[in-house]
């Protein structure tokens, strides 16, 4: 293995999680008797250039031709999206001449609340079925992976863009380098890119492991994203810090001729990952120390609630969920079912875990005592949603960063594992 970015044979390794199914794999009921292929998912650190990767295993072909992920079932994060496109147009004075291209733009999100705004924009999505749904709702979508040639096209169809925006892609790209190129031709010599992807200050600092699976290539500081986007000819000139995905990063970037110097907030941002050790090897060799206690502390509470006959359900399918349940190995015994506001999901399996996923109806349904909430980032979002639990006595349970309750006694957990 090589580092995609500077190509160096010098990778440390900072978090082996085991061999698991790729994460988005969901299965249905007549795959539960056929084996299932796992690949190693092994984080490393290039010791030159410091960019977090993992091997190539799968291809983007394998996960999102046909995607079992809807950005709009989570109302956080559509209004998270409309937050930013009212800013952006606010801030760059974006208007009906204007062009707006987002790449991996899922079914709509985003660029629904630029069609409001009456600002001209295309999606690049190459899920068919996600596809499908932003052309439903009247965003214009090409359905295809984004390479060189593809922006080339776009760029001579539609022409520049004013605004280019990645959200939570790239990480996904095995061909870093070409996506990056790409992103140049998409945007205009004076336009502006944004990207958000998750922040590996947070990944190491909290021992986020569930935010590493085999569609997620590459993990990203601010500094390593200087160095990853100056390939293309882009520079970050700002940086904001976001609460989304347990910790994002929105980089600003734009080409090199027009860039001014990096803005007071990304000094600030580079500031705090160079005290927490991220700008040398340093501050990622405790990584799996960390995991791996958490992993212990959550095992203790289930298998606790266990001996106490407590009923546990889960809540959600995210991939970043198939990542914990595999690595801390829970099985049905030890969480009977999640459920999911998805219905693509409904009736499927988790994948390796093999937990059976129900619509959000089961739980009131069943009353379980206990609720763990798989998509923890969405801690705000799933307490409201959730918060009928408590006219039963559940409780709801986050597994990160640390394990705790948001409805139910506040000791509920350290009162299970005493």
């Amino acid at each position: 293995m090589k580092c995609r970015l500077c190509e160096s044979e010098r990778l440390l390794s900072v978090l082996d999680l085991g061999a698991t199914p790729p994460c988005e794999r969901f299965l249905a009921a007549d795959e539960l008797d056929l084996p299932e292929t796992t690949y190693p998912l092994h984080l490393r650190l290039c010791e030159d250039c410091l960019l977090l990767q993992i091997p190539a295993l799968i291809t983007p072909e394998d996960t999102f031709t046909e995607y079992a992920y809807y950005s709009s079932f989570s109302d956080s994060w559509v209004d998270h999206a409309r937050q930013f496109v009212e800013a952006a147009v606010r801030n760059l004075q974006l208007g009906p001449d204007s062009s707006i291209v987002e790449v991996a733009s899922n079914d709509g999100y985003l660029l629904r609340h630029a069609v409001a705004a009456g600002i001209p924009c295309l999606g690049i999505e190459p899920s068919v079925n996600v596809g499908a749904a932003a052309r439903a709702i009247g965003v214009p979508t090409v359905t295809a992976f984004l390479d060189e040639g593809l922006a080339e096209d776009i760029r001579e169809e539609y022409g520049p863009a004013d605004l280019v925006v990645a959200n939570n892609v790239y990480a996904h790209i095995p061909d870093l380098l070409g996506f990056t190129r790409s992103l140049r031709t998409l945007v205009a010599d004076d336009g502006w890119i944004s990207i958000e992807v998750h922040h590996a200050l947070n990944l190491v600092r909290e021992a986020q492991f569930d935010t590493v699976y085999h569609e997620h290539f590459q993990y990203y500081t601010v500094l390593s994203a200087m160095r990853a986007l100056a390939t293309g000819g882009l520079s970050v000139v700002d940086v904001e810090l976001l609460g989304t995905h347990g910790g994002s990063i929105r980089l600003w970037a734009r080409p090199d001729e027009v860039a001014s110097s990096p803005g007071t907030r990304v000094e600030a941002v580079l500031e705090e990952e160079r005290r927490a050790g991220l700008h040398t090897t340093a501050g990622y060799r405790e990584l799996e120390a960390r995991a791996r206690s958490v992993r212990r502390t959550l095992l203790r509470f289930l298998l606790d609630c266990y001996d106490q006959g407590l009923s546990v359900v889960g809540y959600g399918a995210p991939g970043k969920g198939n990542t914990l349940l595999n690595y801390c190995g829970i099985r049905p015994d030890l969480m009977a079912y999640t459920v999911d506001r998805n219905p693509y999901k409904h009736g499927r399996y988790t994948p390796g875990a093999r937990i059976p996923i129900l619509p959000p109806e089961q739980i009131e349904k069943d009353r379980p005592d206990v609720v763990v909430a798989l998509p923890w980032n969405l801690s705000a979002e799933l307490t409201t949603q959730l918060q009928y639990i408590s006219a039963w006595g559940g409780r709801l349970v986050f597994p990160l960063p640390t394990l705790h309750t948001t409805i139910g006694p506040a000791d509920f957990v350290r009162r299970i594992t005493v």
